[in-house]
């Protein structure tokens, strides 16, 4: 199953959620169109990833946060069904990462969770914040929260997380489907927008250090 761009193959994968979107006629919504418009023109990725003039940082990355949580559900969508407790009883990246779930809810302390599993609480605890109005106003009218930045630091390190595993533990399921274009791609866009605006650390990268340094052209640091 091959696709003619990055656009189509999105459009036509299984997601994992459902997608989120912006209402139309808000500054975040036309801040959307606007990052889309410059991705599908094939502007060169580390300059679509900087502050548009004039444009506020917070309102740039909530719409940033929104449209990799949708493209890593359905990166993760279209080998979910490759992942299963058997195949993949932790969520790793490889032999010296795994990741443990804590949400401070049902997980008040870290848990080992299959991957799968681990996936799913991520994006359900993800999905919450941005659908709560005291987390991610979704109207200019509405302030950030003094802690917005946190926040998503938080969401973009684990979502960082999802492609850790689908790089080390499924990328032949990617390859299988002629993906990997589109996959390298989606990684190289949030690569360059969380150095860019540092909301990830260099410890969470860690895992995909070596690829990066390949194929977003930095070299380690």
């Amino acid at each position: 199953m091959a696709f003619n761009n990055f656009l189509d193959f999105f459009q036509k994968g299984k997601t994992f959620r459902p997608k989120k979107q912006f209402a139309h006629g808000t500054i975040r919504y036309s801040l959307h169109k606007q990052a889309q418009a410059s991705l599908n023109s094939g502007i060169n990725l580390r300059a679509a990833v900087k502050l548009p003039p004039g444009e506020d940082l917070n309102d740039w990355i909530a719409v940033h946060v929104v449209d990799f949580f949708n493209r890593i559900n359905l990166i993760y969508g279209t080998i979910c069904d490759d992942c299963t407790e058997q195949t993949c009883p932790t969520m790793s990246g490889g032999p010296r990462f795994e990741y443990l779930w804590a949400d401070g809810g049902k997980f008040k302390k870290p848990t080992p969770l299959p991957a799968r599993e681990y996936i799913s609480y991520l994006m359900d605890w993800i999905e919450m914040q941005i659908n709560n109005q005291a987390v991610f106003p979704c109207t200019s009218d509405m302030p950030f929260p003094k802690n917005f930045a946190t926040q998503c630091c938080k969401i973009l390190a684990r979502l960082h997380r999802v492609f850790v595993h689908v790089y080390i533990h499924h990328f032949q399921n990617v390859v299988a489907i002629s993906a990997e274009a589109h996959v390298n791609t989606c990684y190289k866009h949030f690569y360059y927008f969380v150095t860019e605006h540092n909301l990830v650390s260099r410890k969470e990268l860690e895992p995909l250090k070596e690829m990066a340094s390949k194929i977003c052209k930095d070299p380690p640091a």
